[in-house]
């Protein structure tokens, strides 16, 4: 988004415009407001987390909410981007790509070409493809020549690439009506799509669904295994990583990296779950009503 803004800036643009689920909207309106920029944001109604909706509320975007899905947002961007009022930045963009890409050279710095596989969540395609890219072009600042495999991770109530790469068809089918708790990849029209399958396809990788009872379950792994809080869309990736495990496609010993896209704090609600995950563990009441209590239960626990 840091490149996004700074094109429009040098195209002498006083407004940029993006639809979003959240992410995108965020963080190009504080880009915006650095650039001294207007951000025009397009939410669907009702579908964007309320973590994400305040944050881009206090960047003080213009927003404009719509009835319907991201894929109707998308279509107002892309045709207000022909009047040439405001500059878009979605993924369409290629400056955006362009720095999208540099992901894909930050695990080229770190980790040469000890990398097998790469496993992204997959809304509107725009990383999976860039990050693929960014590998091709590592060999021109002196990085080696990475070449894991890419995996895209779709939520099965929104996976048109999914499908198309089980179909082996490099046209995707838009999902008219998406569903997911992982907002930021609830798209059913990918504009990507086919980059998306192209990065696969050259990569050796491959597309895979997973329900949102098992990316539910991975955001409870993340937060206890490893202490990062994640919102659902980028627990995607380690619940794609568990079901590939399981199917034998990844082996142990493997270096993955996983591709985690959004704060916890984002999404409140999905939050519920995993305090209710973490409560139903106990087994008497956490609530002391002393200080002597409070201490029986601070050893008692301490010694788990």
């Amino acid at each position: 988004m840091s490149v996004g803004v700074s094109i429009a800036l040098s195209f002498g643009y006083r407004a940029v415009i993006s639809a979003s689920t959240g992410n995108t909207a965020a963080s190009m309106s504080s880009y915006a407001r650095k650039a001294s920029l207007t951000p025009l944001v397009v939410l669907p109604r009702g579908k964007v987390a309320r973590g994400k909706s305040s944050q881009i509320a206090s960047l003080g975007a213009r927003v404009i909410e719509i009835e319907g899905t991201f894929d109707n947002a998308i279509e107002v961007v892309l045709r207000a981007s022909e009047t040439s009022l405001a500059y878009p930045l979605n993924s369409f963009n290629p400056y955006r790509l362009e720095g999208q890409k540099t992901i894909g050279f930050e695990i080229a710095e770190e980790l040469g070409e000890n990398v097998d596989f790469v496993i992204a969540p997959v809304g509107n395609a725009g990383n999976i493809s860039a990050i693929w890219k960014g590998f091709r072009e590592s060999p021109l600042l002196g990085l080696g020549r990475p070449s894991p495999r890419m995996i895209g991770v779709q939520a099965e109530g929104a996976s048109p690439i999914v499908e198309a790469w089980m179909r082996g068809d490099n046209v995707v089918r838009p999902i008219k009506y998406p569903e997911t708790i992982a907002s930021a990849i609830r798209i059913g029209s990918p504009v990507n799509g086919y980059k998306a399958i192209q990065a696969v396809r050259e990569s050796r990788g491959a597309m895979v669904a997973v329900s949102d009872s098992e990316i539910l379950e991975s955001m409870v792994m993340l937060s206890r295994e490893e202490g990062i809080l994640v919102e659902p869309a980028s627990a995607a990736s380690l619940a794609g990583l568990a079901k590939l495990k399981r199917m034998g496609a990844v082996r142990d010993g493997s270096i993955v990296v996983l591709i985690l896209t959004g704060h916890g704090l984002k999404d409140p609600d999905a939050l519920n779950y995993l305090a209710s995950a973490w409560l139903e563990r106990r087994s008497e009441p956490l609530v002391a009503r002393s200080v002597d209590e409070a201490l029986q239960k601070v050893s008692h626990y301490a010694t788990l």
